[in-house]
Order: C-alpha cells, then structure tokens, then sequence
C-alpha cells in the first residue's frame, strides 16, 4: 500500500504514518517542514496556506492507494488538495471531529446527528464549521464512495501536542494536594491516536466511506481510573488526589475541559463530549486500548529525551492556576 500524508510530524499524523510504517507501507509525508519527518518516509515540503504551496507535491511523481489528512483550518486548503489528488490517489480519509454535529449533542447520538454549517472553499471561521467544511469539501472532490470522514471525539496518546493529557501527568507529578473533579465515577470517552491510526489504515483497506465516530465506548473508563492511572506512572510521593464536586468548581470559576483538561461536569457538556454512540466503528473494527497503557506510554514520551513537553494548543494553553486549585481546595 502507498500512503500519503498530509502533515505527519506530529499527533495524530504521526501515528498514522508509525501505524502504515509498521505494516511495511510506502509513505509520502507532505508537511511544512517545522518538525522532522519520521525515518523511512519521503518527505515533501509544501505549505498549504502559502501562495504555490502545492507546487512541490504536484510535481512529486507516482500515485497512492490512500491520502490521509488532518487538517483543521481553513476548509479550502482541503478543497485544493483534495482536487490536485483525486486523480492520484484511490481513497481521502479525512480525520474530522465530533464538533461537527449541532450543540447539544444529546447523550447517545450517532453519525445521524444534526450537523453544523460548513463551506468548503471558505477561509478558517471556528473549529466545527472548519472541520465540516473540510468534510465537505474532501466528498466533492473525491466523491462520497471514496472519502471516509473519521469523526474523532477526545485524542489522546503519545506525541500530544494539545496539552491535555500532559498536563495532568506533569501535574500529579508536581505532587501535593490535586484537584480531582468528581464525581469518581463519571465516565470518559476518548480514542488514542495509535487506534485511531490503526483504523483509519482498515477503513482504507476495507473500502470503507462515510462518516463514522471513531471513539472509544461509552464510559471506557472513568476519571478515577484515568486519574490514578496518572498518578501510577507519574505521581510524587505526596501526590493526593482531592476529589472536589462539580459545584465547588464553578464557584471558583474553574473552567471544564479546558483549565480541568479531559472534565466535563455532568449534564448537557458531560453528555455532548462523553457520551457519543460508536457503534458504526466498532462494528467495522475498532477496539480501545485500556487507560492505563495510553497513560504510560504518553509518559515514557514525555520523558523520552529529545522530546519537548507540549506548550499547548494554538486554541488555548491548558490547565488550573495552581493558586486558584489551591482556593478551590481551601488550602
């Protein structure tokens, strides 16, 4: 199989092209240049949003069997690449997001739900109206029978760029008193960038198109699990979980998701960003590694050396301010 992507130096990218390097494919990488490619791609440079950014994979010989993009800015950068490629290559999976669907997203949608607007050729306008754009956009040049758009929900996993995992290792790592947003038993959905790799290379081979949430089950674990699973291969000596309740929080103007990375407190938020049907794709093979070993292994990275620990994302730094943690735990 000749595998194309687009980006491929860090996150999600990155894994897919570790995932399609470990079963002996031949991988074209065209990304910026602003991190190495892996070892064993070819890489090409190119700029999406710059004037003549495709030039270079224009001229780049050959045709693929897959193009695999993650592109989550302005949908018309998808648009002209998918219109160069079209007739190059025999499948786009686009890997899209959650966020497309309307808010509130109720508690057990499926691919069904009710969508945002989106516009192909437009420029960058807000996180879900760019990834249904880009939808779009990769089905109109590439055709509904050709096109897979792989919905992902949470991402989680080695070569996390966005800050969230991360945070709560480094966290519990700094020890003490942490704040721990209850209740215990709220159930969390996520995918690990590795099995959202693997299952976009199966879909391709499968000849799969459409969309398809690609998340883990519902409540495939719980932030107690994913917390102690921090604190397991990160926590301090003194590390000590605090489990606070979600009306303690919002007194303290502590934001869900954001400054408590991964939480949502339950109700409309809990449901629309935890509790997502993904029955389609696990119907077409996709499985769920356990908490504990994405959680390890996004800690062996961060330790791994040459590796720089995440700053966060460009749509926001996470985390709690430790004095604000500290009020909220009466300290």
């Amino acid at each position: 199989m000749r595998l194309l992507m687009l980006g491929g130096t860090q996150f999600v990218g990155r894994a897919v092209v570790e995932a399609a390097l470990a079963r002996g494919w031949e991988v074209t990488v065209f990304h910026r240049g602003s991190h190495e490619a892996p070892a064993g791609v070819v890489s090409v440079l190119g700029d999406r949003t710059a004037e003549g950014g495709l030039d270079a994979l224009a001229a780049t010989e050959g045709e693929w069997d897959l193009v695999v993009d993650t592109w989550s800015g302005a949908p018309r950068a998808v648009r002209e690449s998918a219109r160069l490629l079209a007739g190059r290559a025999g499948r786009y999976v686009y890997v899209s997001s959650v966020s497309v669907y309307q808010w509130p997203i109720a508690a057990g949608s499926d691919e069904s739900h009710v969508l945002v607007e989106g516009d192909p050729g437009a420029d960058s306008v807000a996180y879900p109206e760019d990834k249904r754009g880009g939808e779009l956009a990769a089905v109109a040049e590439f055709g509904a029978e050709r096109t897979v758009l792989a919905r992902a929900g949470l991402i989680l996993g080695p070569y996390e760029n966005v800050g969230r995992l991360p945070w709560w290792l480094n966290r519990v790592a700094r020890g003490g008193p942490v704040l721990a947003p209850g209740p215990r038993d709220l159930g969390l959905q996520y995918i690990d960038a590795r099995d959202l790799a693997e299952w976009v290379l199966d879909a391709a081979l499968a000849g799969l198109h459409g969309p398809y949430n690609v998340i883990s089950p519902i409540a495939h674990t719980t932030m107690e699990e994913f917390l102690k699973a921090c604190v397991a291969v990160a926590g301090a000596a003194d590390v000590d979980l605090r489990w606070t309740d979600p009306s303690v929080i919002a007194e303290h103007g502590i934001e869900p998701w954001t400054q408590l990375p991964v939480w949502a407190p339950p109700g409309e938020m809990h449901d629309s960003m935890h509790h997502t049907s993904t029955q389609k794709a696990a119907a077409a093979g996709l499985r769920a590694r356990p908490v504990a070993e994405t959680v390890a292994d996004t800690w062996a990275w961060l330790r791994s050396p040459g590796e720089a620990a995440p700053q966060g994302h460009v749509r926001g730094a996470k985390g709690v301010d430790p004095e604000v943690e500290a009020k909220a735990l009466g300290l």
